[in-house]
């Protein structure tokens, strides 16, 4: 049997669980997780190899109703992979239903002709009855490849989803190695699972005000990795609410950061972290480019 591979997208509105199902195929933490929608702002590539085959998914940020060039940012760069890629994963919601949001990504998809996979996720969130009349209520929106229900939180119908896109996938080399997860460098990743922890931890006024950049990451002679990061925010009383009263919340980020990465490099880890007031940066192209987004906002 000939090697099969290629790209494949994963689009959809805000917290319908694209990181989720990432994470359930790639089975480890490489895209962040948390009930705020808006979460991840890049494209993050995991790559799921078997014998047969090798699918490289994007798992792309939530297309949304933009406040700020980030939000710019974030939305050309879920639609610009459309364009890349062997097959489209469009997941939706099937306990909140059919809404607008849902409507416009698939206006979005019309005359595209690549093939696209509507993928229906929580289904352990609604009764089996429902099930069918949902999946006729989307498939009058587009011309789908196929349609799968899953749930990615639970596993459910993973497997079946990932067999029916090895269908779409041409004849082509292996592009990594088999034990390799993803293509972002070690930094990036423990940059995200550092604002994870942050995003469970505050309150509203926060979230999407925050930045992590890894300043430094290196082996001491010991063994022990030690790793720098500077948490951005916007406005100084932020700087406060990441701190805490007598820094306890930061030491909880800390604390609950060195687990993941520790996990993530299979090394003890020495973390430091620092809290940064930049005023505005989500509006700033200069600021935006240093974090490492698009260079051509």
């Amino acid at each position: 049997m000939k090697f099969k591979s290629g790209f494949v997208a994963i689009i959809g509105r805000p917290n319908v669980g694209k990181s989720t199902l990432m994470n359930q195929v790639i089975g480890q933490k490489i895209a962040i997780m948390s009930d705020k929608p808006q979460t991840t702002r890049n494209k993050i590539h995991g790559v799921y190899t078997t014998n047969n085959s090798q699918i490289v998914f994007l798992d792309t940020p939530g297309i949304h109703k933009r406040q700020s060039k980030l939000g710019d940012y974030m939305n050309q760069t879920a639609m610009s992979t459309l364009g890349e890629v062997e097959a489209v994963l469009f997941l939706v919601d099937a306990a909140d239903g059919l809404g607008g949001g849902d409507r416009y990504i698939a206006e979005q998809l019309n005359g595209l002709k690549t093939p696209v996979i509507l993928v229906l996720n929580k289904i352990d969130k609604i009764e089996p009855e429902a099930l069918l009349p949902l999946m006729a209520e989307y498939n009058k929106l587009h011309s789908f490849a196929e349609i799968i229900p899953i749930s990615a939180k639970m596993g459910s119908n993973v497997n079946t989803l990932l067999e029916q896109v090895a269908k779409y996938l041409p004849e082509g080399p292996q592009y990594y190695p088999e034990d390799q997860i993803t293509d972002h460098p070690e930094q990036f990743v423990c940059a995200e699972l550092i604002r994870e922890k942050i995003l469970h931890l505050t309150r509203e006024e926060v979230p999407h005000s925050i930045a992590v950049a890894i300043e430094d990451m290196r082996v001491e002679p010991n063994g022990v990795v030690h790793v720098s990061a500077v948490i951005f925010v916007e406005r100084d009383s932020q700087k406060g609410i990441i701190i805490g009263k007598q820094g306890a919340l930061l030491k909880e980020v800390g604390r609950r950061a060195r687990t993941d990465i520790e996990n993530l490099l299979g090394s003890k880890i020495f973390l430091e972290l620092w809290v940064k007031v930049k005023k505005d940066w989500r509006n700033q192209d200069r600021v935006l480019r240093d974090l490492g987004f698009h260079k051509d906002l």
